[in-house]
């Protein structure tokens, strides 16, 4: 139903389409981002992206019936050595198609690059307390909560904690193979 291709220069208007507040922003891309987000701040995004041995991969996601882009998501922090990676980036843009399971899909693909291709042991992410439908998505994949960074990022006059996640390759395998 959903195809990950690397996200290009041709996909920037759209994902800043999307991003239409400081606070999406902060769900979507956490403090590595200023609003509004550019092309220039996209352009340094992808500049060392999809390379062989980049430590990053950034994906748009394609409806496949439609051909449409629907999303976006990235796995960075490949750390080829101690086998990990972290998925960031989540979003799905469409905002007729949340609560459909694309969601669900894209972790699946994402994991199935980390854990098959780049033979990754440990694959982690970050998503903020208050997202319960994200959470709960994580959680139906396979990924487990490690701990809650309480407070950790400041949007306006609020704080907002973060649940770290995780999942390792065998409880990839012991779940969809």
């Amino acid at each position: 139903m959903i195809e990950l291709q690397y996200f290009d220069r041709s996909d920037f208007k759209q994902l800043i389409h999307w991003i239409d507040s400081p606070q999406m922003l902060m769900q979507w891309g956490g403090p590595q981002f200023n609003y509004p987000l550019d092309e220039r701040q996209l352009g340094q995004y992808i500049e060392h992206a999809n390379q062989d041995h980049s430590d990053h991969y950034v994906y748009k996601v394609i409806h496949q019936v439609t051909g449409r882009v629907i999303g976006h998501i990235s796995l960075g922090q490949v750390d080829r050595k101690n086998k990990s990676a972290r998925i960031g980036k989540v979003l799905v843009g469409d905002k007729n198609l949340r609560g459909q399971g694309i969601c669900r899909l894209m972790m699946e693909e994402i994991l199935k690059m980390a854990f098959d291709k780049l033979d990754v042991h440990r694959v982690s992410l970050g998503v903020f307390d208050f997202n319960q439908s994200a959470i709960t998505c994580y959680e139906r994949v396979g990924f487990k909560k490690e701990g809650l960074l309480r407070d950790c990022r400041k949007i306006g006059d609020k704080y907002w904690s973060l649940w770290e996640m995780s999942i390792l390759d065998f409880e990839w395998r012991e779940k969809h193979n």
